[in-house]
């Protein structure tokens, strides 16, 4: 952005003072966003009826930052480049960088003085402005970090949660915010008795932002690293919490993937090498089997899906059956197939079903496609087991031809394999 010559630094310092005073004056604020100048006046438009409202446009080149100024809650503000209601501030774009350069010259000149308590304040106030704006400053959030650490206040640790949602509302990959998250979160947690009230807001604002930003890697690592903090009940809640959003994103890996972290969790606490896994992991493990096979049947076409299912088959051959195909849990009969070998060819049946391409769409064919890959991928995966080598040959044998067919375009990948 071009930087307007018609502001002095008094006048860039006055807007930063303006910007810092609405951010104290409104704490609530959840949602920040930079508009262009015309746009104001639509903004204006929905509470016409406020006396409030009333302005006298101002031109730019004047900078006549005194007049013009609405006053709301004690905060006084130039209308004709902010814009604050109902927790929600607009920054015209006209000002960004004369904002940006002020802030970063105050957040400099406190920043060297750091040696100062008296200016930890200062430090917090500046950077909250320079964040907003550079969401990416490192140095900013390093030096929020040590001033926090210096000051040790809960209330801080707290307001600098809402501040980092502020950042991700409309910067949702910003990895600095995340993991100023993540810092905070251990502090508190070691202080709060509500430390899973805590977890459980941090997985719905995963979340919320997930449905705005798709394939947000940094928000579900994020959820992800939120596992380490769970015990097993909230583990639990949270796979089934999570079903419902995944079966309306069932092209989205994160959410699988998230899933998968849940459920391995689940099996690194309760795996015994003497008496298998616990009933209740095993019972929670079918019950994904079987809720996978519903989905890859209603979503044709969706990588994803397929991709959960190799987990979901390599962990039950791991972890719920023996080398030797018995089942590993007893407690009841229709639970788990009997043998490695039963469970296999069911999986083998099921994925032959896809196979057949009853028409010319684009995800009948990717369907077939990942239904090939899973086979070919479940034989393999089950060459360990000696007892069924040689029949597992042969159909490796008998399945060259039909993925030439069904896979054309993977023609020399599938003549390397077989």
């Amino acid at each position: 952005m071009e930087k307007d010559s018609s502001f002095s630094r008094g006048s860039e310092m006055s807007l930063l003072e303006q910007f810092e005073g609405i951010l104290e004056g409104d704490k609530l604020i959840d949602e920040i966003g930079f508009l262009g100048p015309s746009q104001f006046a639509s903004l204006d438009q929905d509470l016409s009826g406020s006396s409030l409202d009333q302005c006298t446009p101002i031109q730019l080149a004047d900078v006549s930052l005194e007049t013009n100024i609405a006053e709301l809650n004690t905060v006084q503000y130039d209308k004709n480049f902010f814009w604050n209601r109902n927790n929600k501030l607009a920054i015209s774009t006209d000002v960004l960088s004369h904002l940006y350069i002020a802030a970063r010259h105050a957040y400099i000149a406190s920043a060297q003085a750091n040696f100062d308590h008296l200016l930890e304040d200062e430090i917090l106030k500046h950077t909250k402005a320079l964040l907003i704006l550079s969401c990416n400053f490192s140095s900013a959030w390093n030096d929020r970090k040590l001033v926090l650490s210096r000051k040790h206040e809960m209330a801080l640790f707290l307001e600098e949660l809402r501040f980092s949602s502020l950042i991700l509302s409309g910067a949702p990959k910003v990895e600095s915010a995340w993991s100023q998250r993540r810092w905070v979160i251990k502090i508190v947690g070691d202080y709060l008795q509500d430390s899973p009230g805590i977890i459980r807001e941090e997985s719905d604002l995963v979340e919320k932002i997930a449905e705005k930003s798709k394939m947000n890697y940094r928000a579900w690592g994020h959820r992800c690293w939120l596992i380490s903090c769970m015990n097993n009940d909230q583990v639990f809640h949270e796979l089934a919490k999570s079903k419902k959003w995944t079966e309306l994103h069932v092209a989205d890996n994160c959410c699988f993937h998230y899933r998968r972290e849940l459920m391995l969790n689940l099996l690194k606490e309760y795996h015994e090498a003497s008496t298998g896994c616990n009933f209740d992991v095993c019972l929670l493990f079918k019950e994904e089997l079987k809720w996978t096979e519903l989905l890859i049947g209603r979503y044709i076409g969706r990588e994803a899906l397929w991709i959960h299912r190799r987990f979901l088959t390599q962990c039950w051959i791991k972890h719920f059956t023996t080398n030797q195909g018995a089942a590993a849990v007893t407690e009841s009969e229709d639970l788990i197939s009997s043998t490695t070998q039963t469970f296999i060819a069911k999986e083998l049946k099921f994925a032959r079903s896809f196979l057949n391409i009853t028409d010319g769409f684009y995800d009948a064919h990717d369907q077939a496609q990942y239904a090939a890959s899973y086979i070919l991928w479940t034989l393999k995966f089950a060459l360990s087991q000696e007892s069924m080598r040689e029949e597992i040959l042969s159909e490796l044998r008998d399945l060259k031809p039909l993925l030439l067919k069904t896979c054309a375009v993977n023609s020399l990948g599938w003549e390397t394999m077989l």
